[in-house]
């Protein structure tokens, strides 16, 4: 290596971009207040970003931050995985060795994945949540790094950034919210074509609100005359300021070059107008040996290590270094800021370099590069060995070298969580496949290479690769790395290659992937793809394939078509898993047959399944199958009425999820969580665990449910706009193409809610209608009964209302038909079946103080506090309405108020008062201006309670009779703008959002006695 080697600055004085520095420095500002920075820095090729970026960088540090700087690097068009990154972060763990050994601390086996130091990766999970839990990771230690000083992280070339260093970019970008962090980040933005990788990310960084982008103009003339005389000492020539304007257009660097070439005065007259030649210029006056090394750097790679090019370039030493010094001299290289290699001084000039070289020549220099990493695998940094051995390889146009080295590659790539990566050396080694030699291919083996089509009848260890083999690891790479649509299109080809092979596994193993593609793409619900899977290994011998079909086969019936059929596909699978050895199957399978277990009424025996399950994927480290233990099992419990245990076992999931960091997983467990704390009455948790799972959610469905949570509160308290909005965040979520019982019921029960709290009792019955058509399959009792519950109730709430007198009869017995269908395995459910019942008499006015009595009786030791308040509010009307004990009536209502106002239920709050208050018990009443008070006067006209004159009075009676605006001014005498300002006030002073919802509000609070309306 050379020591420093004098060489005089082109550009001493810094020109222009007053305004992006002081932009860049506010950033500095702000991210030493503890907020976030990201700003994008774009530019033509030339322009400044370099130079601007070097001005930054000096004033951070003159500020006292700690900076960090990350290039990426070109090298073939499958880019390095997380070249700027780890770069960056091998910088801060040399200036902050033990501070980032402490913010990584206990992660370090997975942040070894993008710097390498940490130490050995681990062994996985690999799953579609991988990637994003070693980006959730990376984040968290920037922000520890960052909590007490300002770091600034500044990553260069994102024109060449592989596609894993822009998805964890972009993360960082959406999710970094604490810490003394700046994150600057420059491209060249000439480069950024229509169908440019990165264009796409550009796009998703300009919506958010918390990244700024700073696009560099070139040069005015003034800026270059500027420029010219800080490389010239002197005030340059008005015509050659002219000249190497009109020529350089303003870009820069090329008014250095042009200074350069020029001297003093003018530009050579026999310069060619090329700007390539123009490049080349410094180049070709160096000496041959110079240029010789120059050309092998070019072709080496955006840096090309010292004993690398020394191994390549065939000199003695110090012909090498003299060579070196001459190129560094001239300003063509520069020695790397760790100094142990070489680079272009500007891209453009490697650029100019390459495309110089001919054909040939380009071959045999990256066939020299291959064979000197070959021979030396110390050379360069073992995490860059492989992928720069198959790009080498590829470009010396040799398959026989370089499908082996893009295989080694992918393997590698896959480690490090780099699936986009690894998608992309495997449709490379696809491309080389018929090229190659039979030999060569014939000595390669799926062991080394391949791992996720599991071996059925042979050994892979010695059985040869074959192209099917790429093609499964490549589909499984595409979905792991979120490239859904060029997954399907894999599973597509390998299929129809299948045609003309008579290899039913095989096949079967791909329709099996094309289902999961189908149903996460929206494009169907996979059974279609999973049934043809099951054909194809129907009457075959036991294999992993076999099993893993059969397990797939039993969740998706469980989720979407449950019934008896499943159990015993579940049970095939489980025997079938287990003949052959493969474990974690048996697991999945063992699960999905423990929760249909408990679902067919054998309870303890399926809970104790799912239990034994958990454990063992716990003891063995099976990451994805402990995350869905702990999902399906609080759900399990739940169902079966045992919500103290489920939170516990939810507390127990969140600790071991977010140790493997299993997003998705936590969502759902979070989700679970807020299920049962609303049973049990904690809705603040509740709530903070429903607003958790839509924070960390990867995927649609388990933010579906942590909306639906929220909606179910919001209705519960009587927010029904907030309801409402949540309901359809919720649908957006789960989308239309996935239905699955377990959601859609749901979904249906919070409509009939809202429908019945805003008096629209033929929407309640529509719903309904449309609910049951769909079918409640057997095990979801657990969403059906609530579901039957809200539709009664509105039924017996809209008892008296004009326009729920048609059609009444037909939906009461359509609700009973539906109960007498449904199970009650546990007294949580059969609490439901007697709540049903008594709300049913109610809506036909037949019910009585027993039928409450036993509602009342079986609600009461099932903790759930708020069920007990509704049904307290029933007793204590029906037991007044019979004449019966005022005291005990009292105590009752007292009760369910203490209930609501702690749990913050306006509306049933409202109702208990009210009753109090006619039924003249002596209760304290709520502060809420708004509510009638149990101690106000009980001659009292309810709605002057509600604040309402007689003229608001009278138009709320013919609003709950549903009147138009039109319809009330004809009849009181008024206009209709006048009707209009009084709908309007009356709205205000109840507190509710629409015409409907007042009328039921008004039949509600029984302000109107049914012949008034």
């Amino acid at each position: 290596m050379l020591g420093d080697v004098e060489t005089r600055s082109v550009s001493p004085v810094f020109v222009g971009r007053a305004d992006e520095l002081a932009v860049l420095t506010d950033a500095l500002d702000r991210a030493a207040a503890h907020e976030p920075q990201a700003l994008l820095i774009g530019g033509e090729a030339g322009v400044g970003k370099t130079r601007l970026t070097e001005e930054f960088i000096a004033e951070a540090t003159r500020q006292g931050a700690v900076v960090a700087v990350g290039g990426c690097v070109e090298i073939g068009a499958e880019g390095l995985p997380f070249a700027p990154f780890s770069t960056a972060l091998r910088s801060l763990h040399r200036r902050l060795p033990e501070q980032l050994a402490a913010a990584a601390g206990g992660q370090e086996s997975e942040l070894a994945r993008i710097l390498p130091e940490l130490g050995e990766t681990s062994r996985g999970p690999h799953d579609e949540e991988s990637t994003a839990r070693l980006f959730e990771l990376t984040a968290r230690l920037l922000e520890r790094l960052a909590a007490d000083r300002t770091v600034v992280l500044v990553l260069e070339d994102l024109h060449w950034a592989d596609a894993s260093t822009r998805h964890l970019l972009a993360y960082l970008f959406r999710t970094l919210a604490r810490g003394r962090l700046a994150v600057v980040a420059t491209y060249r933005a000439d480069d950024v074509h229509r169908r440019h990788p990165l264009r796409p990310l550009l796009a998703e960084l300009d919506r958010l609100r918390t990244v700024r982008r700073l696009e560099l103009a070139r040069f005015t003339r003034a800026e270059v005359r500027r420029q010219l005389a800080g490389i010239l000492a002197s005030e340059p020539d008005e015509r050659f300021v002219d000249d190497v304007f009109a020529r350089s257009d303003g870009n820069a660097f090329f008014v250095e070059e042009l200074a350069a070439c020029g001297g003093g005065g003018s530009c050579p007259p026999g310069l060619t107008e090329s700007l390539r030649d123009l490049l080349l210029v410094r180049v070709e006056v160096l000496p041959e040996t110079a240029q010789r090394v120059v050309r092998l750097v070019a072709e080496g790679g955006s840096t090309v290590e010292y004993p690398l090019l020394a191994a390549v370039a065939g000199l003695s030493e110090d012909e090498l270094l003299e060579a070196l010094r001459a190129a560094v001299t001239a300003n063509v290289l520069l020695a790397t800021p760790e100094g142990d290699g070489y680079r272009f001084r500007h891209s453009l000039v490697r650029e100019a370099v390459g495309d110089d070289l001919l054909p040939g020549e380009r071959s045999r220099v990256n066939r020299r590069y291959a064979e000197a990493l070959e021979a030396d695998d110390t050379l360069v940094r073992a995490e860059e060995r492989v992928i720069r051995l198959a790009s080498y390889w590829y470009a010396a146009h040799d398959p026989a070298k370089a499908l082996p080295a893009a295989l080694e590659a992918s393997v590698a790539a896959r480690r490090r969580y780099a699936y986009a990566e690894q998608l992309r050396l495997l449709e490379r080694a696809v491309d080389l496949w018929e090229d190659t030699p039979r030999e060569v291919r014939d000595g390669l083996r799926p062991a080394d290479y391949t791992d996720v089509y599991p071996p059925c009848g042979c050994d892979p260890a010695t059985a040869p690769l074959q192209w099917l083999d790429l093609m499964a690891e490549a589909t499984v790479a595409a979905r792991y790395g979120g490239e859904r649509e060029r997954a399907l299109k894999l599973t597509k080809t390998a299929l129809r290659t299948l045609e003309d092979d008579h290899d039913p596994l095989r096949a079967a193993w791909f329709w099996t992937e094309r289902s999961r593609l189908m149903s996460s793409l929206g494009r169907g619900d996979g059974w279609a793809e999973l049934g043809t899977a099951q054909e194809l290994v129907r009457g075959l011998p036991p294999s992993q394939v076999h099993a893993e079909v059969l397990t797939h086969a039993a969740s998706w019936g469980m989720l979407h078509d449950p019934g008896p059929d499943n159990l015993a596909t579940a049970e095939r699978a489980v025997e079938v898993a287990r003949l052959v050895g493969a474990e974690d199957v048996e697991l999945n399978a063992r699960l999905t047959l423990g929760s249909l277990m408990s679902d067919a009424g054998d309870i303890d025996g399926g809970l104790a399944v799912m239990e034994e399950v958990k454990d063992r994927a716990v003891a063995l480290g099976l990451a994805a199958i402990l995350g869905r233990a702990h999902i399906n099992l609080s759900s399990q419990l739940e169902n079966n009425g045992r919500s103290e245990d489920a939170v516990a076992l939810a507390d127990e999931g969140i600790a071991l999820v977010r140790r493997y960091r299993l997003l998705d997983s936590e969502a759902w467990v979070c989700g679970n969580k807020a299920d049962s704390l609303y049973s049990l009455g904690r809705w603040e948790e509740c709530a903070y665990h429903a607003r958790r799972a839509l924070e960390v959610a990867q995927t649609g469905k388990p933010r579906g449910a942590g909306a639906l949570q929220l909606s179910h509160l919001a209705l519960a308290r009587g927010a029904l706009g907030e309801a409402a909005a949540q309901l359809t965040a919720a649908r957006g979520h789960f989308g239309t193409h996935d239905s699955q019982p377990q959601h859609r019921i749901p979904l249906d029960r919070m409509a009939i809610g809202i429908a019945a709290a805003e008096g629209r009792i033929q929407e309640v019955r529509a719903t309904l209608a449309e609910s049951i058509a769909q079918g409640i399959p057997p095990g979801n009792h657990r969403y059906a009964w609530p579901m039957l519950l809200a539709a009664a109730t509105g039924e017996a709430d809209a008892r008296g209302l004009p326009a729920a007198d048609a059609g009444r009869a037909a939906a009461l017995d359509a609700i009973r038909a539906q109960a007498r269908a449904l199970a009650t395995p546990v007294p949580l459910w059969a609490a439901h079946a007697a709540y049903v019942r008594a709300e049913l008499l109610r809506a036909e006015g037949r019910d009585a103080l027993s039928d409450w009595a036993e509602v009342e009786a079986a609600v009461r030791p099932l903790s759930r506090p708020f069920l007990l308040a509704r049904v307290r509010h029933r007793l204590a009307e029906a037991l007044l309405a019979a004449g019966g004990d005022r005291d005990v009536a009292a105590a009752l209502l007292r009760d369910a108020l203490d209930t609501a106002g702690r749990l913050g239920c306006r509306r049933l709050r409202e109702e208990l008062e009210l009753l109090a208050r006619r039924a003249r018990l002596p209760l304290t009443g709520a502060e809420d201006p708004q509510v009638v008070r149990a101690d106000a006067d009980p001659d009292e006209d309810p709605a002057e309670a509600l604040g309402l004159t007689s003229r608001e009075r009278d138009v709320l009676r013919l609003v709950a009779a549903g009147r138009t605006n039109r319809q009330i001014a004809e009849e009181l005498f008024i206009s209709p703008k006048t009707a209009s300002v009084h709908v309007s006030n009356i709205l205000a002073k109840l507190g509710v959002a629409g015409r409907g919802e007042a009328a039921a509000l008004a039949h509600r609070l029984r302000l109107f006695t049914p012949e008034a309306v």
